[in-house]
């Protein structure tokens, strides 16, 4: 490889926590890197993000069982998953595909691949943040998840198990147990699983924030512009946006939800959709719990952050048109209120947000190279689980702007893999 190629110029589309670690990675690897979006660093998805790794979420959204489940929750006034009506026509196509992810093999397939990022998450967000002198920015807090229902024992044993089997330390306990471990939580509890390897974030927004920090540092630039095309030229690429075009030599789509439509322009045809994300954060009870918590009955979690507490729930997909629906807010406090010993904080001081995951039919992210266009990458797809898997993809893209081979198998995570 020549020395052109080893330092070439890099444009990255997107500047949240997907975005800014995979600039810093090919800054760290000698590339003049600028990042372009029309938002600040982390105003985007990141922002508003349980801002806990999530190891532990090895399998797939689409299974057998969640097929099962899925009426129920929908109907629910307070369930996980919300399809709104006016949004149903232009999601049947995607949940088409989803019900054809949810065969065996498939999901079998889709837990390797998950389970082998999540795997190497840690330790990549260890190396990103050991790089830019911001270990602190990331805490082993361990993980809770609590049934409120003896009805949930059986289910309970065989996650404990299943996850066993995947490499996950996991300890069971009993109510008196859930207490002692985490004394801000109701005493309505039956049982729980915690998970000792578990880390957090201290806060989101305020670490993408930094990783932009370190890469402006560094000498990488940051565009305030909206990419609307990509075009190929010779062995580089051409970027049209709203404050006109840019040149370099490789190009990287991680803008998240609108990264279809780039891709689109480069004849590739990605049935992603947008699984939108409500958030309460309360303020003033950033210490009212020791660690995050999942409730495995009402799907949603719970986080102590340096910025309050954050209560994030539900499984929308509704697109990035649709305004934010109120409801939302009024069952994540419904949630936090029946979870919380103290529910202080869940009125109207309480920030309400609602922000855009770009999320794939078969739970996988696009982690690849054009098979046409060597020189465009994509880095984007991650549904929720953006902050476990941004540094690890960082370095996996790092490999191919390189042209090495990458340390995990790419196959389960190609641009093609939906092409007809």
């Amino acid at each position: 490889m020549n020395d052109v190629d080893l330092c070439s110029r890099v444009a990255v589309v997107g500047a949240g926590v997907v975005g800014m670690t995979t600039a810093l990675a090919l800054q760290r690897r000698g590339h003049e890197v600028t990042v372009l979006d029309p938002l600040a660093p982390g105003e985007g998805a990141s922002y508003g993000n349980a801002g806990f790794l999530a190891t532990e979420l090895i399998d797939p959204l689409p299974t057998p069982a969640m097929l099962r489940q899925a009426p129920r929750l929908w109907l629910d006034p307070h369930g996980a998953v919300a399809l709104p009506f006016r949004y149903l026509p232009r999601l049947v196509p995607w949940l088409m595909r989803f019900i054809a992810a949810a065969r065996p093999a498939q999901v079998a397939k889709g837990r390797q691949a998950l389970a082998a990022l999540n795997g190497a998450a840690v330790a990549a967000w260890r190396r990103c943040l050991a790089d830019i002198g911001a270990e602190e920015e990331l805490v082993a807090s361990g993980y809770l998840l609590v049934w409120e229902s003896d009805r949930g024992r059986a289910a309970a044993k065989e996650q404990m198990a299943h996850l066993r089997h995947w490499g996950h330390e996991v300890e069971w306990l009993e109510a008196a147990a859930l207490r002692q471990r985490e004394p801000g939580l109701t005493g309505e509890l039956s049982h729980g699983l915690y998970f000792h390897g578990a880390h957090q974030v201290r806060d989101p927004y305020a670490l993408v924030r930094r990783l932009a920090s370190a890469f402006e540092a560094r000498g990488g630039e940051l565009r305030r512009a909206s990419v609307t095309r990509l075009e190929p030229r010779g062995e580089g690429v051409r970027l049209h946006t709203d404050a006109g075009e840019w040149e370099a030599d490789q190009a990287v789509v991680a803008a998240g939800a609108w990264s279809h439509r780039l891709a689109a322009g480069l004849g590739l045809s990605i049935p992603l959709e947008t699984e939108r994300g409500y958030h309460l954060t309360l303020p003033a009870r950033g210490r009212a719990l020791r660690q995050p918590v999942g409730s495995a009955e009402r799907r949603c979690v719970m986080t102590p952050m340096s910025c309050g507490l954050r209560v994030v729930g539900f499984t929308e997909l509704g697109g990035l048109t649709l305004p934010p629906v109120a409801r939302r807010y009024v069952s994540l406090r419904h949630h936090a209120g029946a979870l919380l010993a103290d529910g202080r904080g869940l009125d109207h001081s309480a920030e309400e947000w609602m922000g855009f995951r770009p999320t794939l039919p078969d739970s996988l992210p696009v982690i690849d190279t054009h098979p046409a266009y060597p020189a465009i990458h994509f880095a984007f797809g991650h549904q929720h689980l953006g902050l476990t898997q941004a540094a690890v993809t960082a370095e996996l893209v790092g490999d191919l702007v390189m042209g090495e081979s990458p340390a995990l198998d790419l196959e389960p995570y190609r641009v093609t893999r939906f092409q007809r």
